[in-house]
C-alpha cells in the first residue's frame, strides 16, 4: 500500500470536510472532557477518602448536667467516672484497636467552638460547661469502631460514642453519586460522538463516490479504500482529544492547585500528574473510538 497516497486521499478528504470535521473534533473534545472530568473527580474522592478516613477520630462524650439519656441521670461526670473511662482506653482489651487518644476538658471545647463559630449568635450564649468533655479516639483501623462503641455501652458517665467515619460515609456516598453522573453524561456524549464521526464518514464517502467507483474497476483493494476514511476519523478525534487533555490539565492546573487548593486547606486534591495520567486515557478512547466507528461506517457503506 502506498501510504503516501493513502495520507494524500486523507487530506484530501478532511479539507473536504471541514466543517464536519470540527463538530466532530468539538463532539470529542466535550465527551472526552466529562470523561476526563469524571476520570478526575473519581481520583479526587479518593484522595479525600485517604485524607479524612486517616484523620476520622471516635469521640468519648461524657456526661454533663444538661445530658439527657440514659446513663447520666447523676449529671456531671465524676472523677472516679472519668479515670474509668480512661482506664479501659488503655486496657489490654482495647490496645490491640487503639492507637492513640487525647482528652479535651470543658475550657479546650469551648476554644475549639468559639473559633469554629466565632461571629455567630451561638457563640455568645454557649458557656464551657454546656460542652461535652471528651475523649477523642484514633484507631489503628477506622472500621473497627463498633469495638470502641460495645466496650462502651452503658458505661457509666459516657453520654454517647460518636464515629466520625459515619459522618464521611454519607458525605463520600453523595460524591460517589455525583461521579456516576458525570460518567454517565460522558458515556452519552461519546456515543453522539461516535454516531457523529460515523455519520461524517459516510457523507464523506457518498462525496467521493465516483472516485471510489473507479478506485474499485481499477482494482483497488477494500483495505486501500477505507484506510483514508479511517485516518479521517482518526485525526478528528485526536484533535478534540488533545484538546480534552489541555482542558483537563488546565482545571487541575490553575482552578483545583491555583483557587481550590490556596483557599480550601482543609483537604487534599488532586494535582498536575494526576491530570497527565488522565491525558493518555483520553487519547486512547479519543483514537480508538474514532477508529472503530469509523471502520465500520466505511465497510457499511462500501457494502451498500
Amino acid at each position: 500500500m502506498r501510504f503516501a497516497l493513502v495520507l494524500q486521499e486523507a487530506a484530501g478528504g478532511l479539507r473536504r470536510n471541514v466543517s464536519m470535521v470540527v463538530a466532530v473534533v468539538l463532539v470529542t473534545f466535550v465527551s472526552l472532557t466529562f470523561v476526563g472530568t469524571a476520570a478526575l473527580l473519581q481520583l479526587q474522592i479518593d484522595a479525600m477518602k485517604t485524607y479524612w478516613y486517616d484523620r476520622a477520630q471516635v469521640a468519648v462524650y461524657l456526661c454533663t448536667d444538661y445530658s439527657q439519656v440514659v446513663g447520666c441521670e447523676a449529671g456531671e461526670v465524676t472523677e472516679e467516672q472519668r479515670a474509668a473511662v480512661e482506664g479501659i482506653l488503655e486496657s489490654d482489651t482495647l490496645a490491640p484497636y487503639v492507637d492513640e487518644y487525647y482528652f479535651e476538658d470543658h475550657d479546650a471545647a469551648y476554644e475549639k467552638f468559639q473559633d469554629q463559630f466565632a461571629g455567630t449568635p451561638a457563640a455568645e450564649y454557649v458557656t464551657p460547661d454546656v460542652l461535652n468533655e471528651t475523649f477523642w479516639v484514633r484507631l489503628t483501623d477506622p472500621s473497627e469502631s463498633d469495638v470502641l462503641v460495645e466496650a462502651f455501652a452503658g458505661q457509666a458517665g459516657v453520654e454517647s460514642v460518636v464515629d466520625q467515619q459515619r459522618y464521611l460515609d454519607q458525605i463520600f456516598s453523595v460524591l460517589n453519586a455525583s461521579s456516576y453522573t458525570a460518567v454517565a453524561i460522558a458515556a452519552v456524549m461519546l456515543v453522539a460522538a461516535v454516531l457523529l464521526i460515523a455519520t461524517t464518514i459516510r457523507l464523506s464517502a457518498y462525496s467521493r463516490r465516483k472516485e471510489l467507483a473507479i478506485m474499485r474497476l481499477v482494482g483497488a483493494s477494500n483495505r486501500f479504500i477505507q484506510t483514508p476514511f479511517i485516518l479521517e476519523g482518526v485525526f478528528a478525534a485526536l484533535l478534540g482529544s488533545l484538546l480534552a487533555g489541555a482542558a483537563v490539565v488546565g482545571v487541575v492546573q490553575f482552578f483545583v492547585q491555583g483557587y481550590l487548593a490556596e483557599r480550601l486547606a482543609l483537604t487534599s486534591f488532586v494535582d498536575l500528574s494526576d491530570a497527565l495520567l488522565v491525558v493518555p486515557l483520553l487519547v486512547a478512547v479519543g483514537i480508538v473510538l474514532a477508529g472503530i466507528s469509523a471502520a465500520i461506517a466505511i465497510a457499511r457503506y462500501l457494502r451498500v
